[in-house]
């Protein structure tokens, strides 16, 4: 495998291991507070909440989400096609911009029906960007570039250190997953330029 291809697996395979050792901290997490009350386990009605959330955030709207179970993550439907080595946005044309300012509207609304269900909860929205498998030498930063493109866009006047969605309880977190395999016979493989998207609760004592 290549220096490159071994980079592109190393920090694809840390933001996997990231998301789910996530969940087993909250796990962790939910154990030790129960201990900490003198509870000895977690409550079957903690353990409940956090599938429920979990379950919750799986079914955001499917005309722009495709959940991959395996990895936690959902991935955009939208095709977005960069020009090579670059991150402008204006490189999509309106109707896919039109679709992503759409996406954004239902992870709002898909927010906002879990803000409802708990008032106290608050979320982080991990926003990933990929880059194809080519010869550009930059591709990690580049996947990173890409990502708070998304992010500008959605919210042009928002200063680069306040990441919220929106006035909601939600940080943004930005990520890049660096290229991606192409198919052996599309070196290039433009397909995966592409953004992935998490929604995960933050840690805190669950009601």
């Amino acid at each position: 495998m290549s220096k490159k291809g071994k980079e592109s697996y190393f920090w694809t395979s840390y933001s996997d291991l990231m998301t789910n050792l996530f969940f087993v901290m909250l796990m962790l997490f939910i154990l030790a507070v129960a201990l900490i009350h003198g509870q000895g386990a977690a409550t079957r009605k903690e353990l409940d909440k956090i599938n429920e959330i979990r379950d919750a955030i799986r079914n955001i709207d499917t005309t722009y989400f495709q959940y991959d179970p395996v990895y936690k993550k959902h991935i955009l439907k939208t095709k977005v096609q960069f020009q090579k080595g670059s991150s402008d946005i204006d490189d999509l044309d309106e109707e896919t911009k039109s679709e992503l300012c759409a996406v954004r509207d239902a992870i709002k609304d898909k927010l906002e029906d879990l803000l409802e269900k708990d008032t106290n909860a608050s979320y982080l929205l991990v926003i990933e960007g990929q880059a194809s498998k080519d010869s550009y030498p930059l591709n990690n930063q580049l996947s990173y570039d890409r990502a708070l493109s998304l992010f500008k866009f959605w919210f042009p006047n928002q200063e680069n250190t306040t990441l919220q969605f929106f006035n909601l309880p939600c940080e943004v977190v930005i990520a890049g997953a660096g290229q991606m395999e192409g198919k052996p016979r599309d070196e290039i493989n433009s397909a995966n330029q592409r953004f992935l998207i998490q929604i995960m609760p933050q840690m805190g004592i669950i009601e």
